[in-house]
């Protein structure tokens, strides 16, 4: 897999884009928060990865420039532009989701609390 040499300045995508792409299969919905949060509430189908256990994300077996683009999502938006600035230098297509889980779910999209099979953690 090729990586890009450049790092790509991160783009914002609005919850209900981020949704629909991950909802489709198109991209990687990426929940940079603790583990405690991401239980309080979260995205169908986010993989949790805390934004300081990203070392290992985007290796040699993860995620590059030519797979799937990577959606960074937190409670706010501010830890996952941290993390989308990281991945972006690493060569690992990434975007920042605006407003994060607030906004997500003032949008009314859908989301699940506790422990449920529906996401992993890295």
């Amino acid at each position: 897999m090729a990586r890009f040499h450049q790092p790509l300045a991160p783009a914002q995508i609005d919850p209900a884009e981020a949704h629909r792409l991950a909802a489709a299969g198109e991209a990687l919905l990426l929940d940079v928060r603790e583990p405690a949060e991401y239980a309080e509430v979260h995205a169908p189908d986010a993989v949790l990865v805390p934004l300081g256990s990203l070392d290992g994300f985007g290796g040699a077996d993860g995620p590059d420039a030519e797979g799937p683009l990577v959606l960074a999502l937190c409670r706010s938006g501010n830890r996952s532009q941290v993390a989308a600035d990281l991945l972006n230098a690493r060569g690992v297509r990434t975007v920042n989701v605006t407003g994060g889980m607030r906004a997500w779910l003032e949008a009314g999209l859908p989301s699940h609390q506790g422990a449920c099979p529906c996401g992993t953690a890295i």
